[in-house]
């Protein structure tokens, strides 16, 4: 445990940031979810539409660290290729 002042804010911190990318990266994995579930059910136009919403929320966390840039764009990369090789 953090013995000075400072060390234990940044604890205080650290769980405060833990908590909320744990939501936002839930956000992010729902989001890619529906745009699978639009795969399976074969609809070109709804995935389309959700795709552009998840390549959003993906790419937000990308900008700001929670995940990383090449990892982000793999993820995008693969689900539009999902939805364009979609008939």
């Amino acid at each position: 445990m953090a013995n000075h002042k400072s060390a234990v804010k940044r604890a205080r911190q650290n769980l405060k940031r833990q908590e909320r990318n744990k939501g936002r990266k839930a956000e992010v994995a729902t989001a890619v979810r529906k745009v699978r579930l639009a795969l399976e059910s074969k609809d070109k136009t709804l995935a389309k539409g959700l795709l552009v919403k998840a390549q959003s929320l993906i790419d937000r966390l990308a900008k700001i660290g929670i995940i990383k840039r090449t990892t982000a764009g793999r993820h995008v990369s693969r689900l539009s290729a999902q939805v364009t090789s979609l008939k």
